[in-house]
């Protein structure tokens, strides 16, 4: 059977997700069943292939970024395993220092600019790195990811105007994971196809399927050779769906299990795996060494999370960004 992508292509993808997949069940048990890890916990499983086709549709140097349903994007950018995972247990080794915890990586030697908290916030924040790249005047492009809820953020219209009357190399990527905090598209929006929003700003957009690493890919590169050639940007919705619940506490009582166990059906992973095993890009016994070293990463990125320190009392007020000029400071 013929593939529009090379083999080498394919096992990329599926080790990648893989070791997005196996990281958040791994970091879920710590979180649920031992209490190790705190706080909020945004899991990405169903969502990876997002993950995968934007990183190989696009350059090192092409910086991303997104919210807080973070995980999966940093580590395919190439923040290691075992400091996202440092991170998550609010140790000084993560890669926030063990700050910021499972909203906030960050990676800025591999281009990833965040995780951010704040709905909608890293829109207008990604439209500035596109802009900085535009000033540099390099062939750069930032992938700016937010989901369906931020959507609705009034800062997204702003931005959108700003960035195609200066025509800034960004992408705006809307991960549609369909009910944003646990509140559907159809009843937050007249407008259901997130995509049609850029029809207001005369912007390129398109609406991709999220559960085929192709199709991600394949929309990205359209976007992102718009973007290199001075086209500017491009809003890309990609149509997903997350497994877990918006974080790990909820109920998820706002969808049934049929229609989980439905998308479960496209699961991404199984898609790839299919391909190259229908295509023998690689037999059983090397997807099981593909299998067996996403689990030793995981593992070491586990017991290197929890043989790391806690940061250090001195940490507490450094790496807060204080303007010594502000005339409103009061001693």
């Amino acid at each position: 059977m013929a593939t529009k992508f090379s083999k080498e292509t394919y096992l990329y993808w599926y080790e990648l997700m893989k070791l997005i997949r196996e990281f958040e069940l791994m970091a879920e048990e710590k979180y649920k069943m031992e209490g190790k890890i705190r706080g909020f916990f945004h899991a990405y499983i169903g969502q990876e292939a997002i993950a995968a086709g934007c990183m190989t549709a696009t350059k090192p140097e092409d910086a991303f970024i997104t919210g807080y349903r973070d995980h999966g994007l940093a580590i395919a950018k190439g923040v290691s395993a075992k400091s996202c995972m440092a991170e998550l247990y609010g140790k000084a080794t993560g890669c926030a220092k063990g700050k910021g915890g499972s909203m906030h990586f960050f990676g800025k030697d591999v281009n990833f600019f965040g995780g951010h908290g704040i709905v909608g916030a890293q829109i207008g924040t990604g439209a500035g790195i596109a802009f900085a790249e535009k000033y540099k005047g390099t062939d750069h492009v930032c992938l700016t990811f937010f989901g369906d809820g931020a959507a609705r953020q009034g800062m997204v219209n702003e931005v959108f105007n700003m960035a195609m009357t200066w025509k800034l190399p960004v992408i705006f990527i809307c991960e549609n994971n369909h009910y944003a905090m646990g509140t559907s598209v159809e009843r937050t929006s007249n407008v259901v196809d997130i995509y049609k929003m850029a029809d207001a700003f005369e912007m390129p957009a398109d609406s991709i399927d999220g559960m085929s690493a192709e199709a991600v890919h394949e929309g990205m590169a359209r976007a992102v050779k718009r973007a290199r050639e001075g086209g500017g940007p491009t809003l890309l919705e990609i149509k997903t769906y997350r497994y877990k619940g918006h974080s790990i506490s909820d109920p998820q009582k706002y969808r049934t299990k049929e229609e989980v166990e439905e998308y479960k059906q496209k699961d991404p992973i199984e898609m790839v795996l299919k391909t190259i095993l229908d295509n023998k890009f690689a037999t059983q016994e090397e997807i099981d060494e593909i299998n067996k070293r996403v689990t030793d990463q995981v593992t070491e990125a586990v017991t290197f999370a929890e043989e790391s320190p806690l940061p250090s009392d001195d940490e507490v007020l450094k790496d807060v960004y204080v303007d010594q000029n502000y005339p409103f400071i009061v001693d």
